[in-house]
């Protein structure tokens, strides 16, 4: 691997630590790095999972007094997403290399698609805290507490875990959605809830994708410390560039890659 690639996947994945720590959807700049790099779909996908997981592990310690009220929520989540990053994966390693090379346009595209209701989401997400921690007169309220709306929520999480073992971008906007139907309305607790859901999909997988050698680790490690090193000195620049800018930025490449794929996977 030549200096530049080095340099482009150390650059991309400090970028990724960094719009990560502003909107999410960092999995969308490190895969097309990965691709240049002249990796494998599957080999991207892999590597890129596993080189972002220390980020997430992190990012538990900041939620940590959410998460600790939360606990009859987290349970079940931990079976299923333990549960579903195996399926995930697994149904990775049995996809061959040439469909999914095909299949990969489309899940970009649909990762690139969640990150752009992201933001409206939030927003909803909001009103309907505000809503649900103010009564009639105004007065403050208890936080609710969360209950289960439907069986139908619980398969939604299932099916999501198994689509972040097998894939992952985007993931994080469909948990917030499911959160909230199962009556969740605080945005830090719904996102530490988050973390450790998506930290067990993606921990599972990791480790499947280390046993079956799908892992680049000379690239895994140096997207681990641009990561690191992204989030934590880039977060600033990024807010001063302003959230906005850097989505717009996200869904471009995001838009693009899908394009150049498909044009890839569609010529002969």
């Amino acid at each position: 691997m030549h200096w530049e690639q080095r340099v482009i996947l150390v650059v991309a994945s400090a970028l990724a630590g960094m719009v990560n720590s502003v909107a999410g959807g960092g999995t969308l700049l490190t895969f097309p790095a990965l691709l240049a790099a002249h990796q494998t779909s599957r080999i991207a996908n892999a590597t890129s999972t596993v080189a972002l997981w220390p980020g997430q592990m992190s990012s538990l310690f900041g939620y940590r007094k959410e998460i600790g009220e939360s606990r009859s929520a987290i349970l079940p989540m931990v079976v299923l997403g333990f549960v579903g990053g195996i399926l995930g994966a697994v149904l990775l390693l049995y996809t061959p290399s040439r469909v999914f090379d095909k299949i990969v346009p489309f899940l970009v595209l649909l990762a690139t698609s969640l990150f752009m209701v992201q933001e409206p989401l939030s927003r909803w997400q909001r009103a309907r805290m505000e809503r649900s921690t103010t009564d009639a007169a105004g007065k403050a309220t208890g936080e609710p507490v969360p209950k289960t709306k439907g069986l139908w929520v619980w398969i939604l999480l299932f099916l999501v875990a198994i689509y972040g073992g097998y894939f992952g971008a985007g993931i994080g906007i469909l948990i917030l959605a499911a959160l909230g139907f199962l009556g969740f309305s605080n945005i830090h607790q719904m996102n530490g809830i988050k973390n450790i859901f998506t930290l067990f999909i993606n921990g599972v997988a990791s480790l499947i994708f280390v046993w079956k050698h799908l892992v680049d680790w000379r690239i895994a490690a140096l997207m681990a410390v641009g990561s690191i090193f992204g989030g934590y000195a880039a977060a600033g620049i990024a807010r001063k560039i302003g959230q906005r800018n850097v989505r717009r930025v996200v869904i471009t490449i995001g838009f693009v890659l899908t394009l150049s794929l498909l044009r890839r996977a569609l010529t002969p």
